[in-house]
């Protein structure tokens, strides 16, 4: 593998492909840190589920689902508009090669909307909102990005044109030296900035369910818009000039910024018809309820007891009285 350099910052790193290999299987550095970045997230979700009112439980109830769910989603996505990828020289279509995912071919956009719609289901099943279910999952888009991209870097894919910023990654390809934007790295710093953002400012100053998500999907549509433009391995939209990501972009930080300005500015929702709140309320007057019956039967034994000892003491004070009536009279 050749070496990745940063010539303007004085680093030449050796990162080879294969991290090790299992039973003569070679082990991907790229599937490593998929997967690293895919169990933050799920233990980020986990952590804060309470928050959105979400039972912690159900995270990996829909994790069951939405992992393998989002996989072919982002390979049906990468393999619909990169079809001339997958057909053999007399034009048939290789559909061996399409479930091929340890060879590359992921697309995101395909993942987040197939998730979205296995979460529509799910939350239709157990009756959880879908709003707030999304605003969990939105904090978890975010990690899932931002270490994930990692493994494009390892993978010296999904990098940008030339350019001769101080930045500037140095890769060859096709034997041919290049100097090019380390566009893996923009994007993974948007998401860390976007997920900090959503966690220190956001997460404490919620107005209505799925302001979390509907901000994901403004801050990255913003971020991947123009990223995607420097990329020199778009996906495009079938026969024409327009990259499919950057389309799918626009469209999201257009159509969800445009709703939290509406919804935020304009209609100014109220925080207690967050659905935590809705969940909190029930539970919070059940457990009063439960109170008001305990409280009653120990009120209840505690006058028991005093009727009860009550006779036992009047006997003795009645002997007392005779007692002192009988001594009084023989004197």
């Amino acid at each position: 593998m050749n070496p990745i350099v940063f010539p303007g910052l004085g680093l030449e790193l050796h990162i080879p492909r294969v991290a090790f290999s299992i039973f003569g299987k070679d082990v991907y550095w790229y599937g490593i840190i998929i997967a690293f970045g895919f169990l933050v997230a799920i233990a980020y979700c986990y952590r804060y589920a309470g928050q959105f009112g979400v039972p912690k439980d159900r995270i990996f109830d829909f994790i069951i689902f939405a992992a393998p769910g989002g996989i072919i989603g982002a390979r049906i996505y990468y393999v619909l508009f990169y079809q001339s990828l997958y057909r053999n020289p007399d034009g048939s279509f290789n559909w061996g090669e399409t479930i091929a995912i340890w060879d590359g071919g992921l697309a995101i956009y395909g993942g987040v909307i197939a998730a979205v719609i296995i979460l529509i289901v799910f939350c239709a099943v157990t009756h959880i909102k879908f709003w707030a279910f999304a605003d969990v999952g939105a904090y978890g888009l975010f990690i899932g990005q931002a270490i994930g991209r990692w493994g494009n870097f390892c993978n010296q894919e999904a990098y940008g044109a030339e350019t001769a910023l101080p930045w500037r990654m140095g890769l060859t390809v096709a034997g041919e030296y290049i100097e090019v934007h380390p566009t893996f790295l923009y994007e993974s710093l948007w998401n860390v900035i976007g997920f900090a953002f959503a966690h220190f400012v956001l997460r404490k100053h919620r107005k209505f369910d799925g302001e979390i998500f509907l901000f994901y999907l403004s801050w990255y549509g913003l971020g991947r818009m123009w990223i995607e433009g420097l990329r020199t391995d778009s996906l495009y939209l079938f026969n024409t000039g327009i990259r499919v990501s950057q389309l799918v972009a626009g469209l999201c930080f257009i159509t969800a910024g445009a709703l939290l300005l509406v919804l935020v500015v304009k209609l100014k929702p109220d925080p207690a018809r967050l659905y935590v709140n809705q969940v909190a309320a029930p539970a919070a007057e059940a457990q009063a309820e439960a109170s008001v019956p305990e409280c009653a039967d120990a009120d209840a034994d505690e006058t028991a007891e005093q009727e009860s000892s009550n006779p036992a003491e009047e006997p003795q004070g009645n002997a007392e009285m005779e007692g002192e009536q009988h001594g009084g009279s023989s004197d």
